[in-house]
């Protein structure tokens, strides 16, 4: 074990709650994750943001409450869970489809969902279509959904097409997977997503390396960065959020999605009028950037925990 990476995991597991290891038979390969908590536990399913994985809830976790079954799942073709197979996009129906494996597998029936950044997207989405299971849902520095302008989507559908033909055109060609040192993968890491800390880095890169013969390739599939070429309107978004029947906490950092990703005002705008009407809300905004549940994750601990705990219903199985 190359001691970088070692003492990255004795990072994670040195906290108050260590994790034990979540793994699923899919028909592709598997998902993984991690577990904390009692089996009996108040269930919580983490999602993490775009080309990250479940490390990114490594700081944060051990601040909830320990009676918590708390399940980061890494999402397919990031961290250590299998790539789609060849071929195949990456969709946000998709990752809803994955979930729905992972909570029949856990035998959930109803639950609560923390969700950061895209996951927070595949969160909205599946309490829309899955309303009866979700309890509550957390938002981190997410709006739940991501609508694409109408006008945009044949030019963003072309371009994720376009994308796959040249990676497999590459492939064929005898493509190479770049090995890096593990200090080199680090600063790549960090020029990519300047915001975060080392230490975040460092959780991150547990499951975001694969030792090979000379270092370190990334696990995350390449095409996760490809265009998402199933997209919906704001008019879909809107419909698929009056559906969800979740108590829902939408906590903004104040340096955060709004200063990476800009969605169109009218959207972000509208996104929110519409949560307003849920009589469940709670909106909160605390100082720092995207990643701030991973960077200083004492600055949201306390808001997830106030926000779940009073719930009535944390019954994990029928």
């Amino acid at each position: 074990m190359i001691p970088a990476l070692n003492g990255a995991r004795q990072l994670a597991t040195g906290m108050k709650r260590a994790a034990t290891e979540f793994r699923l038979p899919v028909p592709w390969g598997e998902l993984r994750g991690q577990v904390w908590g009692p089996e009996e536990g108040r269930p919580v399913l983490c999602m993490h943001g775009w080309a990250d994985n479940s490390g990114s809830f490594n700081p944060l976790i051990p601040l909830l409450p320990q009676d918590w079954r708390c399940v980061a799942v890494d999402m397919a073709g990031h961290g250590l869970s299998s790539p789609r197979p060849p071929g195949v996009l990456y969709t946000f129906p998709a990752y809803v489809n994955d979930v729905r494996r992972v909570v029949e597998a856990l035998q959930w029936k109803r639950f609560s969902i923390l969700g950061h950044s895209m996951g927070g997207n595949v969160g909205g989405m599946f309490s829309a279509l899955f309303p009866e299971m979700v309890e509550s849902l957390v938002l981190l520095d997410s709006f739940g959904f991501l609508p694409t302008n109408t006008k945009e989507l044949p030019s963003i559908m072309r371009r994720g097409m376009e994308e796959m033909i040249r990676l497999e055109k590459s492939e064929r060609e005898g493509r190479k997977e770049r090995v890096y040192t593990y200090d080199h993968a680090k600063q790549r890491l960090l020029e990519v997503n300047p915001k975060l800390t080392d230490e975040s880095a460092n959780h991150l890169l547990e499951r975001g390396l694969r030792e090979v013969e000379g270092g370190f390739v990334f696990t995350r599939d390449i095409r996760v960065n490809f265009k998402n070429v199933t997209r919906i309107s704001l008019e879909q978004s809107l419909e698929l959020q009056s559906r969800i029947q979740a108590r829902i906490l939408l906590l903004m950092a104040d340096a955060g999605l709004n200063r990476v990703f800009q969605l169109p005002e009218e959207c972000s705008d509208a996104l929110m009028n519409g949560y307003q009407k849920n009589k469940n809300l709670k909106m909160v905004t605390v100082a720092g950037d995207h990643h701030v549940h991973m960077n200083q994750p004492e600055a949201v601990a306390t808001i997830i925990t106030e926000f779940l705990q009073p719930a009535p219903d944390n019954t994990a199985k029928l």
